[in-house]
């Protein structure tokens, strides 16, 4: 049997068109990963994960093999957006079964983080969540626990929980709270972070931006 990559081996990436190939073995993953908790999740097409990618709105992780052949998918995550860019979320964790237990949904995490916080350093980023590992990760990045009133009333954000089996639960509590923690980091409150100058630069490109000298140095 191969010898499993170690944490540092498997490269943490902000996906891009050339990882398309990826999109349907994610879009398994995260459904079997569902079926295993009994939770429902909000259907996604390989067309929108792919838009992700294109867009640098998402972070895969890859893990190398012995034979040098294709990396092999080990995780994923994406960015949303609501009520006009005011809001983010990170959305659709996942860590191949292969690849669990060794620290990938938190590199996973931090990077899609990051990213959220490059592309809309004055958004609000939260999460539902029901889910210990990621609650700590949240609490680890800043977040802090919320009333479902201090998130977007965005309703295509809202729409994504019917595929939820507590759907009922939310809706019988006029969507004030429900099975999940909701949980919102305020950028207000903390220090910007980095992310890699290619991936600033990428962004500008896809944005229609064109950075001064000053961005490019700093």
């Amino acid at each position: 049997m191969a010898q499993q990559p170690t944490n540092t081996e498997i490269e943490i990436l902000v996906a891009d068109e050339s990882h398309e190939r990826y999109v349907d073995t994610i879009l398994h993953t995260i459904e079997e990963a569902a079926k295993v908790r009994g939770t429902g999740i909000a259907k996604r097409t390989h067309e929108y994960v792919a838009t992700k990618m294109r867009e640098a709105k998402a972070v895969i992780a890859l893990a190398p093999q012995a034979d040098g052949s294709e990396p092999r998918f080990a995780g994923f995550s994406y960015i949303e957006t609501w009520g006009n860019k005011r809001y983010v979320t990170t959305s659709g964790l996942i860590v191949h079964p292969d690849f669990r237990g060794l620290g990938i949904a938190k590199r996973i995490k931090d990077m899609t983080f990051s990213l959220a916080r490059t592309r809309w350093p004055h958004a609000k980023i939260f999460s539902l969540t029901s889910g210990k590992a990621v609650m700590k990760m949240n609490t680890q990045l800043g977040y802090l626990p919320v009333t479902f009133d201090d998130l977007t009333d965005d309703e295509a954000f809202w729409k994504g929980c019917e595929g939820c089996v507590n759907i009922n639960v939310l809706r019988e509590r006029n969507r004030k709270f429900c099975i999940c923690t909701a949980m919102l980091f305020d950028p207000e409150e903390h220090l910007p972070v980095k992310i890699p100058q290619d991936v600033i630069e990428r962004i500008h490109r896809l944005d229609g931006v064109v950075p001064n000298s000053q961005e490019l140095r700093d």
